[in-house]
């Protein structure tokens, strides 16, 4: 047994052992669990995925005379206003507004903030609300991250700890937050890279909590809650991880000392614009069963195989296939082969993962203790009652 403070003992000397997940992996085929949780103190792990449920809460700093704005929009992207005066939220998934209300889908949030985090200008432009203390009823301007009070990430929903396989049935392609998918079977999609998946090594979410100091972007974050759409209910296999959608974290860290090649925006043809993001979270190995769960293997994984092609919120499925079947480039539904890609960059999520063990390595990033466990008994409730207008 080891304790967080003893393994931060040893980051402060520079005397950490640290593997990332894939190297324990493969430790462990050689050697075994028990010896490996002798040698190792920390498992980094790592994603790089698109997480569209993301945002920046960016504060402008007072103009003179004062403006409380009610309509903001940077670089065309709008912004909401509803809070402080000049407080504003960039949502990642939001699309430039052209001035005559149409969107121009191609470029969204998540391409200004990753142009603010690389030192870029932008346009900003506002309409306010006059009281007597707020004068001014417009305002324009350019700003970068350091002409900005406070700019940092609020993500409402990241790190899926699995997801589900899209592929089209139907006789049409169709556009959808996966990507473009092929009629008659065409293309199979997946987003989570699988085994070396953050959460997929921790499946019962039992070394991080409230409070757990991650690689956010290139920088230094916190697990901040819960992630909206938290399932952590969601059916199991016997090695505790899960079939389908599960767990999910909502995350925050300092956009101004993050870098743009891990934060990006991007787009889905005739769907919207979304954020690329790189995650890494360090589990500390506590005993012999942090590396048990650290060793699990693509072909001990499995997603479900979810059909789009059906309008509905709960869609037809092809049953479950296993990560390693995926990553493998084909999978055969109903006899028929087809071809698999991920939305994940594998190599990226390596990195991120190698980045954050150099990190620790270097004695310049420690573990936290969480200061409340993430909650494990959450029900996923639909909006079945509704009416059309």
């Amino acid at each position: 047994m080891r304790t967080i403070a003893e393994i931060n003992e040893k980051i402060s000397r520079q005397r950490a052992v640290v593997f990332t997940v894939e190297e324990v992996k493969a430790r462990v085929a050689e050697v075994g669990v028990s010896k490996v949780a002798k040698e190792v103190d920390v498992i980094t792990t790592g994603t790089f995925e698109p997480m569209e449920s993301s945002g920046a809460i960016i504060n402008l700093g007072h103009t003179d005379p004062p403006i409380k704005m009610r309509r903001c929009w940077i670089d065309g992207v709008p912004a909401y206003t509803g809070f402080g005066a000049v407080d504003l939220y960039l949502g990642a998934s939001c699309a430039v507004d052209t001035m005559d209300g149409e969107e121009v889908r191609e470029r969204g949030g998540g391409h200004v903030i990753e142009d603010l985090i690389a030192g870029k200008q932008v346009q900003v432009r506002a309409q306010g609300q006059v009281t007597d203390c707020y004068p001014r009823a417009t305002f324009e301007t350019t700003i970068t991250r350091d002409t900005i009070n406070q700019f940092y990430l609020f993500n409402p929903r990241n790190l899926y700890q699995n997801f589900i396989v899209g592929v089209n049935g139907g006789d049409r392609p169709l556009f959808t937050y996966l990507g473009p998918l092929q009629p008659y079977l065409g293309n199979a999609v997946y987003s989570n890279p699988g085994a070396i998946s953050p959460l997929f090594n921790d499946p019962d979410l039992q070394l991080i909590g409230i409070g757990t100091r991650i690689f956010l972007g290139g920088g230094i974050g916190y697990i901040a809650w819960e992630g909206t759409q938290h399932f952590p209910l969601q059916k199991r296999l016997a090695n505790r991880t899960p079939i389908g959608p599960a767990a999910t974290l909502a995350l925050m860290g300092d956009a101004k000392q993050m870098q743009a090649r891990w934060v990006r925006g991007c787009y889905f043809k005739s769907y919207g614009p979304s954020l690329m993001l790189g995650v890494g979270i360090p589990f500390p190995v506590l005993n012999e069963t942090v590396v048990e769960h650290c060793a699990v293997q693509d072909k001990d994984l499995v997603a479900p195989i979810v059909d789009f092609s059906i309008p509905r919120r709960v869609r037809p499925t092809f049953g479950l296939v296993s990560y390693a079947q995926l990553k493998s480039g084909r999978l055969t539904i109903e006899n028929k082969p087809v071809r698999t890609a991920p939305l994940a960059s594998m190599s990226l999520s390596r990195q991120v993962a190698l980045e954050l063990k150099q990190w620790i390595t270097a004695g310049t990033f420690t573990l936290t203790e969480p200061v409340a466990p993430i909650p494990m008994e959450r029900s996923f409730l639909p909006q079945d009652r509704w009416t059309d207008f």
